[in-house]
């Protein structure tokens, strides 16, 4: 309160009382020249612009001049050279007072409206920096995990280009995937919403125009791959963003099988175009609906990418990791092991430093440098399924890691944490693959949960495989449990003999047709 302010000077303690005693303004910065240490109006400006621009050099220069100017008015030197210090540190983050005003205001409504509309917030300001990966990364941490919002992955059937909400969710943009742009997934919602182009609309023009968004056009969400190539001009959008919606997973509700969908681009995109040539063309078909008699081409026969992989094409289109981590399947071995997450780590580092901790993670860069005196030190940067941190490693450690610090390799680290002003830092001392880190920590065995018995023999076949390759790591017992809607209840069963159960065996397992999930016993 104004009670326990601080007192500067008489001659000035005048100007700081709207302000408790605080130096906020640049004005009060020339007002304190000017009563303290004589200083003309334009000579205080003078003094305004060295520490608007923050100009050390400046600054330094008018040091002398206050000082002196001070002691004419009789001001104490101790005094003086306190006020002046005051003066310097303010330098760093002072503004004028119109301005300080006017982000006061702002400040105050962007705080109101991320405490009562925290989506609608989330989504402008995702929109804001819809091109900045690394942004849109802490962003959307911060709405997943700190706010606790719900959210849409990108999806043709309900995103739109930029970040919207739907139904009180953050609705993924399919604008902020990378290598995409705006207008070519522009063309995508106006397909969904856009009227039906009259047989025989004549030129390319005519078409983008029917194409174009009917006002009063609804969502009509796409049914089928084929739907989507007939109302999308899928040679206009192109192959490249076609392959980064596969890979973020945009195609999942007209089919969950994301690597069919990535290797059969070129035939929808083939089939794409012989559609829309004759809706351009006079030719009306004689079954109707140009395009309709055109054959649907066959999508190309592959098994899905196993979850790891499709994480990893998830992240390459994205940015960073949406739906999962590729650590989730490795959490309970590597809490069996010691391992803390970033989010422990963060929790538990204080500013006195020396924390020796374990930490694992997924490698997303690296950026090497020299030292003033010739050594290498590196930036890696990880993430675990808490979120993102950097850790710093210098030469030693740095020579003994580098085979393992490629993007995309999972890592255990033993890492140094302290807090300095609030900001987790992280020193990495050693580091090994996560595989052999775990290889001892195997869960005491699996329950696999199916929908059908008809899935057991394949899943019981991956087994009897592993068993004869076995190898080193853990082994455990392996339980199923039928869900099938056509059984009474619950039916387990329990495999004959030990097997390995690595969390890269969980991975596996869990893409298997037919498994619902797998759980540690």
């Amino acid at each position: 309160g104004l009670s326990d302010r601080e007192y500067l000077h008489p001659t000035v303690d005048h100007i700081l009382d709207e302000t408790q005693g605080i130096i906020v303004y640049q004005e009060q910065v020339m007002e304190i020249a000017r009563q303290m240490a004589g200083y003309t109006l334009g000579g205080a400006d003078m003094l305004r612009r060295a520490m608007g621009k923050k100009i050390q050099a400046a600054m330094d220069a008018e040091k002398p001049k206050f000082l002196a100017g001070a002691a004419e008015n009789g001001v104490d030197k101790a005094k003086a050279e306190e006020t002046w210090a005051l003066l310097d540190k303010f330098a760093n983050y002072g503004f004028n007072k119109s301005h300080a005003a006017a982000y006061a205001v702002v400040s105050y409504q962007t705080a109101w409206l991320k405490a009562n509309h925290p989506v609608e917030f989330m989504a402008g300001v995702m929109n804001c920096d819809l091109h900045l990966t690394d942004k849109l990364a802490a962003y959307f941490h911060e709405a997943k995990k700190t706010l606790g919002l719900p959210y849409t992955p990108p999806c043709v059937n309900r995103s739109e280009a930029s970040f919207t909400v739907r139904n009180g969710a953050l609705v993924y943009a399919l604008g902020a995937l990378k290598n995409v742009g705006v207008d070519a997934m522009r063309l995508i919602t106006e397909g969904r919403r856009g009227a039906q182009p009259a047989p025989g609309s004549m030129g390319s023009a005519g078409a983008g125009l029917a194409q174009g968004r009917d006002p009063s056009g609804e969502d009509r969400p796409f049914a089928t791959l084929y739907d989507f190539a007939r109302r999308v001009d899928l040679k206009r959008v192109s192959k490249r963003p076609l392959e980064m919606l596969a890979r973020a997973g945009a195609f999942d509700e007209l089919d969950r099988n994301r690597r069919r969908v990535f290797e059969s681009i070129d035939a929808l995109i083939s089939y794409s175009a012989a559609i829309f040539e004759q809706k351009t063309s006079n030719q009306v078909s004689l079954f109707g609906e140009a395009g309709d008699d055109l054959p649907e081409p066959r999508l190309a026969q592959f098994d899905d990418w196993l979850p790891g992989e499709r994480l990893n094409e998830e992240f390459a289109a994205i940015g960073f990791y949406l739906s999962g981590h590729p650590l989730d399947d490795y959490l309970p071995a590597l809490r069996r092991t010691g391992v803390l997450t970033l989010d422990e780590i963060t929790a538990k580092a204080a500013p006195s430093g020396g924390m020796i901790a374990k930490m694992a993670g997924t490698v997303s860069g690296r950026q090497e440098r020299k030292s003033a005196r010739g050594n290498r030190f590196a930036f890696v940067q990880l993430s675990d399924p808490t979120g993102a941190y950097e850790v710093t490693m210098f030469s030693e450690a740095l020579e003994a890691a580098r085979e393992h610090l490629e993007s995309g390799t999972k890592i255990e680290m033993q890492v140094e944490a302290s807090m300095e002003a609030d900001q987790l830092k992280l020193l990495g001392r050693a580091v090994r693959p996560l595989d052999a880190a775990v290889a001892q920590a195997g869960a005491a065995g699996f329950k696999i949960f199916l929908e059908d018995g008809e899935a057991v023999p394949s899943v019981a076949s991956v087994f009897e495989g592993l068993k004869a390759d076995a190898g080193r790591g853990a082994k455990g017992a392996i339980r199923f449990c039928l869900l099938d809607p056509g059984l009474p209840g619950e039916v387990e069963l329990e495999l004959e003999g030990k097997f390995p159960v690595s969390p890269q065996v969980k991975s596996a397992l869990k893409s298997l047709p037919g498994v619902l999930s797998v759980e540690e016993l």
